[in-house]
């Protein structure tokens, strides 16, 4: 199978099962506990914390928050800073923004706490204005992705940033896709808290970080014993943790030889696609989008169909966000891209990964070509 799906998840990286294996099995402790067993796993633990805070920039270990995979990190960034402290904190968010993003901000709606939505251009871009045009002396928070999981679409991240500079308005990022290929740090985007996943990377699933700078407050989205300083419960997945710092660190030694094979097969695959298949549409054009993504359509072929015919020759990819219960579904990305529901439902989203050589670009073209021939 040639797996072109990486951002829905992406192989574990040898790096980050080596580094889990001693947690699998001898090293199995609690590490809120006392005794030996247990202080090993804390060792364990904090030393994957030091080495997180390093890479994202975080001041101090302590603003790093392990916890149960990327949903869970943008909520906690969202919700835990709109209710931090008793307060019902506006949100101002875009249309584009993951799932995880904005359902957090329709629940904290029914809390009481303003929430807007700002929309985007035709190629999926938010305006920094626009988002500094939607925030009102209510506003806690700011969440702008780092760029879109569906289309690869890069957004201002830092523009966004400096119109709230001065305005007691911290700035959350969703960087679970951009930090496959592009540096990502608090200081490097210019935010208060970023979020990334491990299994975008080559980690494993389940695993979640949220960077944050030091003395933000807040409220835990999920309760219980207070682990994490307060602002995270649950017994910590010690194994997850020590393999997604292994592949955190993995994914930014690698980022150079990645990006320099990923664009090379991505455009042979594109290339091959514009020469072979008559009247393909790539979604995205003169816009910067991360170089694992390509997203396009075959007009006259239905993005479900070729899907499955692709299946079984070999080739997986997707079309659109892997985060929905299985049913496909109109995309919203592609829906506030002002995209008719005619062509977003011919839209397929190819997506390379660290295992990508730079021929399996051409040999996925051919895949594609050979599907849709046969569907049209």
């Amino acid at each position: 199978m040639l797996y072109l799906d990486h951002a829905a998840t992406t192989p574990l990286r040898p790096e980050a099962a080596a580094a889990m294996a001693p947690y699998l099995d001898g090293e199995f402790g609690n590490p809120s506990g006392m005794h030996g067993v247990s202080r090993r796993a804390k060792n364990a633990l904090e030393d994957a914390r030091e080495r997180a805070a390093a890479v994202l920039g975080a001041a101090h270990p302590l603003d790093v928050v392990f916890t149960g995979g990327g949903t869970e990190s943008d909520n906690l960034g969202v919700a835990g800073v709109a209710l931090a402290g008793g307060r019902r904190g506006g949100v101002v968010t875009t249309a584009i923004e993951h799932e995880a993003v904005l359902e957090t901000g329709r629940y904290l709606a029914r809390l009481g706490c303003p929430f807007t939505i700002v929309p985007v251009d035709g190629n999926g871009v938010v305006d920094p204005d626009r988002v500094a045009e939607a925030m009102t002396p209510a506003t806690a928070v700011v969440s702008v992705m780092a760029a879109n999981n569906e289309t690869g679409v890069v957004q201002p991240v830092a523009d966004v940033a400096s119109a709230v500079v001065g305005r007691g308005i911290l700035v959350h990022c969703d960087a679970v896709q951009a930090a496959v290929s592009r540096e990502t740090t608090l200081n490097g985007l210019g935010v208060d808290l970023l979020t990334v996943a491990s299994h975008k990377l080559g980690g494993p699933t389940g695993v979640g970080i949220l960077a944050l700078r030091p003395g933000i407050d807040l409220e835990p989205v999920i309760h219980g014993g207070g682990q994490e300083v307060g602002r995270r419960s649950g017994t910590h997945n010690v194994a997850g943790i020590v393999g997604a710092v292994a592949a955190l660190e993995a994914a930014v030694i690698d980022r150079k030889r990645f990006v320099a094979d990923v664009a090379e097969a991505r455009r042979r695959f594109e290339a091959a696609l514009a020469a072979a298949v008559p009247g393909v549409v790539f979604t995205l054009g003169g816009v910067d989008r991360l170089v694992q993504h390509s997203h396009l359509r075959c007009p006259g072929v239905d993005a479900e169909t070729l899907l499955v015919r692709l299946d079984g020759l070999g080739l997986a990819a997707s079309a659109g966000s892997a985060c929905h219960s299985g049913a496909m579904a109109s995309s919203h990305v592609l829906t506030a891209m002002g995209m008719s529901p005619a062509d977003a439902a011919g839209c397929v989203r190819f997506t390379f990964g660290w295992t990508t050589r730079p021929e399996d670009g051409g040999i996925a073209a051919a895949i594609v070509v050979a599907a849709v021939k046969a569907l049209r």
